[in-house]
């Protein structure tokens, strides 16, 4: 059977931070040549990354998306800035930087509804321009669904080390907390993460789902919502288990290597322990949407943008999720 390589649409990010710095090196490895690669931003943006950086990717530039025509050799840039050389500046949110970064977003998701583009990975966003800009979304995530007019449940994984987790609540007051702890919203994310992590490649996940009290104890929601939406991922065929107390569990699951990836009841329980074992090495995955969407959790960086210091790593590892993923659901 022929493998098929991806189509991946790689976004250069909120000029005014180290994404374009990021995408400039993230290009010039030999990992993107498993891809066929349409880069979208403007192209003096990506031009001054070049400098800044020393990289120099050979691409083919196009003003219209029926100029790409995939070869398994040509990385392609889309041009979105209409003949325009607007300057940005670095380290400031603004308008302008959240304006180029929607265009080439909801470019690149047009691109995915009609079956151009197989994944996408962008550089970091922020959220603040975005909604200087007019976004009406909280963030990226709930932009993506509703234009890819996703119905079903979507979360946000992070990752660190293929180590991932996701979370029943989320941006939400921890006095709002308790009143989510339900069975049915606690099987979504364990039955997402583990379709997810299929597709990336682990056969069978083995999920930690953690308890919400301390100890697990404390409380009935161990209980009485918890232990049977384990049990109920169990009867489906999901290697679940836990609840593990929140204190403990990322030595647990993590460093000691005993699951694959934890499902949490809240923001704080996830990210405190996550961030810890690997805050310079985080990625995002955009759970539930039809096709896979990644990018470096660090976010936009102001303080070190332009200085060609950012760590490339994230980066490229929220491009091997995307090729892996991709490479999987063209494959099946």
């Amino acid at each position: 059977m022929k493998k098929y390589k991806p189509n991946i649409a790689v976004l250069i990010g909120d000029p005014s931070g180290i994404g374009p710095e990021l995408i400039s090196k993230l290009l010039a490895e030999e990992e993107t040549k498993h891809a066929n690669i349409l880069v979208i931003g403007e192209k003096n943006i990506l031009l001054d990354a070049n400098k800044l950086t020393g990289c120099s990717t050979e691409l083919k530039f196009a003003d219209n998306i029926d100029d790409v025509k995939f070869d398994d050799k040509t990385k392609f840039f889309l041009d979105i800035s209409k003949g325009k050389n607007k300057k940005y500046e670095v380290s400031k949110c603004s308008k302008e930087s959240g304006k180029t970064v929607l265009d080439a977003l909801n470019l690149a998701l047009d691109l995915v509804k009609s079956k151009k583009i197989d994944a996408i990975n962008f550089g970091p966003f922020n959220k603040t321009s975005m909604h200087l800009a007019g976004s009406k979304y909280e963030d990226e995530l709930h932009l993506m669904a509703d234009k890819l007019n996703v119905n079903e449940f979507f979360c946000e994984f992070n990752v660190v080390d293929n180590f991932w987790t996701a979370r029943v609540t989320s941006h939400i007051p921890i006095r709002e907390v308790p009143s989510h702890i339900k069975k049915e919203k606690i099987i979504k994310p364990i039955k997402l993460i583990n379709k997810s992590m299929k597709l990336n490649g682990v056969t069978k996940p083995r999920v930690a789902v953690q308890a919400l009290n301390p100890h697990g104890e404390f409380g009935d929601e161990e209980k009485n919502e918890i232990i049977p939406a384990i049990k109920e991922a169990i009867n489906l065929g999901i290697n679940a288990s836990g609840p593990l107390p929140c204190d403990t569990s990322f030595i647990t699951a993590f460093k000691n290597k005993n699951h694959d990836c934890i499902v949490g009841m809240y923001h704080d329980a996830l990210q405190s322990g996550l961030k810890a074992f690997g805050f310079d090495r985080g990625v995002t995955v955009q759970g539930g949407l039809p096709v896979p969407i990644t990018t470096p959790a660090h976010g936009t960086a102001f303080d070190i943008a332009g200085k060609n210091i950012a760590n490339l790593e994230p980066t490229l590892q929220s491009f091997r999720i995307a090729l892996k993923m991709s490479k999987n659901l063209l494959n099946e």
